[in-house]
């Protein structure tokens, strides 16, 4: 990966933090790695389960951060095809195994779509892959 896309892509990861932070979320680690890949950032999240009545219960939050500085290949929020989608969820299983984390929990996705001056629209997506 060149400097350009390296340095774009902690920018976004910079970002995707504060952002999350902002919306309430404890951020757990960041960049975990597996032999199956990495997780930009895990968080966790209090919030209702509603597979066990509604209660209130800490949710583990699995993120993806994808930067782009231009539309040229598409939009941060379009890149997220069905095989980085597998992908997300076969590491998330190798998350879960290896904390052995027996609550609920979602992989989320942060967009961040940097513009010409540098400014950033940043989007969250919450539940972005579901189950395989």
């Amino acid at each position: 990966m060149g400097d350009d896309r390296k340095s774009t892509g902690r920018r976004g990861e910079e970002i995707a933090v504060r952002t999350l932070r902002e919306a309430g979320l404890s951020i757990v680690e960041r960049n975990w790695r597996c032999p199956a890949g990495e997780l930009d950032i895990v968080a966790e999240e209090t919030g209702p389960d509603f597979a066990t009545g509604g209660a209130d219960t800490c949710w583990l939050v699995l993120v993806e951060v994808r930067t782009r500085s231009s539309t040229f290949r598409g939009s941060a929020a379009q890149a997220f095809p069905p095989r980085k989608q597998a992908k997300l969820r076969e590491v998330a299983a190798h998350y879960i195994q290896a904390k052995e984390w027996r609550g609920p929990w979602r992989i989320d996705a942060v967009a961040v779509q940097l513009d010409r001056n540098g400014q950033a629209a940043v989007t969250h997506i919450r539940h972005a892959v579901g189950g395989g």
